[in-house]
C-alpha cells in the first residue's frame, strides 16, 4: 500500500497528450501487478499495458482509481471491465478534485500566507504556513482516497456519490471569503501608511466587507478579490509615481 501512495505522487510525471496520466496510474500500480503475476511475466506485461491507457481524473484523488484497480485485479476482473470502470472514474474524480483543491483549498491557504505577511509575520513563517497547511490536506486526501479504494472495489463509485468530501467544497466559501475580507483592508492599510494616506478606506473596506459577508458570503469573496486586484495595481501605480 505504501508503494502504491509514493508512486502516485510521480502520477503526473510522464504526463502527456495520448493517455494523460494513464502511464503514471500504471506505474503507480506495478508493486501490486508484480505480486499478482510473480510466476508469469505474459501475464504481468498485458496487466501493465491494460493500465496505461487514458486516465485523467485530479491527480491527488488518482489514490481512489489506484487502489480500487488493484483490488479489481486481484479479484481477477474482466479486462473489458477494469478499463470501463477506470474510464468511468476520471469525470468524478476530476470534479470533485478540481472544485475542493483548486478552487477552494488552494486558494484559501494562499490568501491565508499573504494575510500573516501582512499581518507582520516574516515571509518565511507565511511561506511555511502555506506549505505546511496545503500538503498537509493534500497528503491527507491521497490517503484516504487509497482506503477508500482499496476497501469498496468497483462499489467506490456509489460510495464517491454519498461521501461528505463532495459537500466540503460549499462549507470552505465562507471561511474563503472572510479570509479574503480580512486580506483587502491589511492591503489597504499597507498601502496607505506607505504613502501617506489616511487608514479610512482600510476600516470603511472591513466593515463594509463584514456586511456585505453577513449576507452574502460568496459575493463577498468576490468583491474582495476584486478589491486585492485593485489595490495590487494602486500599489504598482503609487510604486511607479515615487520613484
Amino acid at each position: 500500500m505504501f508503494e502504491m501512495l509514493a508512486r502516485s505522487l510521480l502520477i503526473q510525471g510522464s504526463w502527456n497528450y495520448r493517455t494523460m496520466q494513464g502511464a503514471g496510474v500504471g506505474f503507480a500500480l506495478i508493486p501490486v501487478l508484480k505480486r499478482l503475476h510473480r510466476d508469469d511475466p505474459d501475464a504481468l506485461a498485458r496487466a501493465v499495458r491494460r493500465h496505461v491507457g487514458f486516465y485523467n481524473g485530479h491527480p491527488y484523488l488518482s489514490t481512489v482509481a489506484i487502489a480500487a484497480l488493484a483490488r479489481m485485479e486481484g479479484e481477477e476482473a474482466d479486462a473489458e471491465e477494469i478499463d470501463r470502470f477506470k474510464r468511468a472514474l476520471v469525470s468524478p474524480l476530476g470534479s470533485l478534485g478540481d472544485r475542493l483543491v483548486w478552487a477552494r483549498w488552494r486558494p484559501l491557504t494562499l490568501l491565508l500566507a499573504a494575510l500573516l505577511y501582512l499581518a507582520g509575520a516574516a515571509w518565511w513563517v507565511a511561506a511555511s504556513a502555506f506549505l505546511l497547511l496545503y500538503n498537509v490536506v493534500h497528503l491527507k486526501l491521497r490517503v484516504w482516497g487509497l482506503r477508500l479504494g482499496w476497501r469498496e472495489g468497483r462499489a467506490v463509485g456509489r460510495v464517491l456519490i454519498g461521501s461528505p468530501l463532495r459537500r466540503l467544497p460549499d462549507r470552505l466559501t465562507i471561511p474563503l471569503a472572510a479570509i479574503a475580507g480580512g486580506l483587502l483592508p491589511l492591503m489597504a492599510l499597507s498601502v496607505s501608511q506607505s504613502n501617506g494616506l489616511a487608514p479610512l478606506p482600510a476600516v470603511g473596506s472591513a466593515v463594509g466587507l463584514a456586511a456585505i459577508g453577513a449576507w452574502r458570503p460568496a459575493l463577498a469573496g468576490r468583491l474582495a478579490a476584486f478589491g486585492i486586484l485593485l489595490f495590487s495595481l494602486g500599489f504598482v501605480i503609487l510604486g511607479q509615481i515615487a520613484w
